[in-house]
């Protein structure tokens, strides 16, 4: 769809209706879930972005979070929600570009004010469009989704193999006892990026908030389980094991913000169960994004959601939690 000339010229007139003709409009990055196109136009930078089906709320929310938070989000030029195409100013190079990805001091910016867009987002979190995950819910969702990813025929690449749903079933209790855990913290529902990591996030100043942005994996949950991706991105880049004190340290600057809520020392005690309840955040963005491919693209992504569930009983990249 994205590379036929009936949406090249749709793509066109949304950009020149923005910000005039475009010098230059050529494709960044073109992948199953969306795609990404470079601009030009009178005199100045943009990228242009639509996501498939499953995941066609970013336009829409990354609007909602410019008007709400403008300082933590890329500037949106224009966004049509009913066709989510949206156009962000081109700010510069992301955090990864810049070199930042295995310095503490920098994850430990990006977690503290991806916490702060949170903060801002909780009065907003019913109208984001947006997959709600609460924690209550969490047993639920992944009993269901083990079961449907079970069901499905032999030789389909999304199909969970029948052990290891057998051994996701006997591990259901423990979900559950994770669930009560964090749902007794009683934190707000809010935003969570579900793919926080430095290349997307554009380098500012130090004296500057931080701009996110690549809003597509994005779910409403409990605030924590949005460390779950950083904290597994900045431990594999740091070498860090789940008891490292550099993660400690990352950990304390995302938690901090929720601290005048609820005490530090339960957030600490009842992080690794959110980060393991976070997982299903991963299995439900992947499982939007698997349900438009194609058969050939199904048999390169299409286990993503089942290869996700399979690590709910994994360790968690901080901490440690209780098993049955």
């Amino acid at each position: 769809m994205w590379r036929s000339a009936a949406f090249a010229d749709e793509l066109r007139a949304f950009v020149t209706a923005a910000v005039g003709e475009p010098s230059l409009l050529v494709p960044h990055k073109v992948r199953p879930w969306a795609a990404v196109w470079r601009v030009e136009a009178s005199g100045r930078s943009y990228y242009a972005k639509q996501n498939c089906p499953g995941q066609a709320h970013e336009a829409r929310l990354v609007a909602t979070l410019a008007r709400i938070a403008p300082r933590y989000v890329v500037p949106v030029a224009a966004a049509d929600g009913d066709r989510d195409l949206l156009l962000t100013e081109d700010l510069g190079r992301t955090l990864a570009e810049a070199g930042g990805d295995h310095d503490v001091d920098t994850w430990c910016r990006i977690v503290r004010d991806a916490a702060l867009l949170q903060r801002a987002a909780v009065p907003h979190a019913d109208d984001l469009g947006l997959t709600q995950l609460p924690p209550e819910e969490a047993t639920t969702y992944a009993g269901n989704a083990i079961g449907r990813l079970g069901a499905l025929p032999a030789g389909d690449p999304r199909r969970l193999a029948e052990d290891v749903a057998e051994r996701l079933r006997l591990f259901l209790p423990t979900v559950e006892r994770w669930s009560d855990q964090v749902a007794e913290l009683d934190l707000p529902l809010t935003l969570n990026h579900n793919d926080l990591h430095s290349a997307n996030v554009v380098a500012t100043a130090a004296d500057v908030p931080l701009r996110f942005f690549d809003f597509g994996d994005a779910v409403v949950t409990e605030p924590l389980g949005a460390l779950f991706v950083p904290l597994a991105v900045s431990a594999a880049d740091l070498g860090a094991a789940p008891d490292d004190l550099r993660l400690r340290r990352i950990v304390d600057a995302g938690i901090e913000v929720w601290s005048d809520l609820v005490p530090v020392r339960a957030l600490r005690a009842a992080l690794p169960a959110a980060l393991q309840l976070s997982r299903l955040a991963r299995v439900e963005s992947w499982r939007r994004c698997v349900a438009s491919m194609t058969a050939e693209e199904r048999a390169e992504f299409g286990s993503a959601p089942a290869d996700r569930l399979a690590t709910l009983d994994a360790d968690p990249p901080v901490g440690h939690v209780p098993r049955m």
